[in-house]
């Protein structure tokens, strides 16, 4: 019996990755056929995926430089928020942690239209990469922020600091010496996590983007919706090849990431 249950259970797993991956090995064989109207059979070429370098390698460089953008800032800000919170015992601060969830719960149309009403009149700002790479941000904070914070409170930071207090260790001293190397894993988790849904973020950057700051996901949807359908699988693929290595790159962490089961497809 226990026998036949296990596989049951290998049976429905198998079952779900082929509806998973299917879709994908589906769209990444359009990018490299020939004609997919005719079938691979046909033939297959990287001519589609050199017509999308050609055409949107902006879009490409764009993307990227907007994930490491918004990498960084939320590094800035949220591995220091994701300690305070964490050390943290007043009500305050889970009504803070509590606010900071906001904007991953409000669809993206719409924190990205109350960022147009409130900047949208400031015309350089608007017209710039930084206009997204803001909408990015207060999207993906709270990623970092409880990826970090969640590490912080899996361990006793505030004994190991009056420790390291007690052997005469500065605030600094501490803070590099033992807190970063504690918090580390929740660090990179959470960069990683930032990276790669700030890479396929669509909902925000599609309100946001203007015909000169076009990235990676509205490439792709232009890519579909005006172009043959070999032309916007081909993008696909160079999209995966870009976000893949990420996503192997955060398991091989070997850490968890909070929340990352929410994704943008919102």
């Amino acid at each position: 019996m226990m026998k036949l249950l296990k596989t049951l259970q290998f049976s429905v797993t198998l079952a779900l990755c082929a509806f998973l991956i299917l879709p994908v090995l589906m769209s990444i064989a359009a990018g490299v056929s020939d004609n997919y109207a005719q079938g691979i059979t046909h033939g297959l070429t990287l001519r589609w995926v050199a017509a999308v370098w050609t055409q949107y390698r902006q879009a490409v460089a764009l993307s990227v430089l907007v994930a490491i953008a918004c990498c960084a800032i939320t590094l800035l800000v949220g591995v220091p928020a994701g300690y305070v919170l964490a050390r943290s015992r007043h009500r305050a601060a889970r009504l803070a942690e509590g606010l900071l969830m906001l904007p991953v719960a409000v669809p993206g149309l719409a924190s990205a239209l109350g960022l147009l009403v409130i900047y949208g009149s400031f015309g350089a700002f608007r017209n710039s990469l930084w206009f997204i790479v803001t909408g990015h941000i207060v999207f993906t904070l709270p990623f970092m922020v409880r990826s970090v914070a969640a590490v912080c409170a899996s361990v006793d930071l505030r004994t190991l600091e009056e420790g390291a207090a007690s052997l005469g260790a500065g605030l600094w001293q501490r803070g590099i010496s033992v807190v970063l190397p504690v918090i580390r894993p929740g660090i990179v988790a959470g960069a990683l996590t930032v990276v790669t849904l700030s890479l396929g973020e669509f909902n925000l950057t599609w309100m946001l983007h203007t015909p000169l700051t076009q990235t990676l996901p509205v490439g792709l949807a232009d890519a579909y919706a005006s172009m043959r359908i070999e032309i916007g699988s081909a993008y696909t693929l160079i999209f995966f090849l870009i976000l893949i290595p990420l996503l192997i790159l955060m398991q091989a962490c070997g850490v968890n990431t909070p929340m990352a089961g929410h994704r943008n497809a919102r």
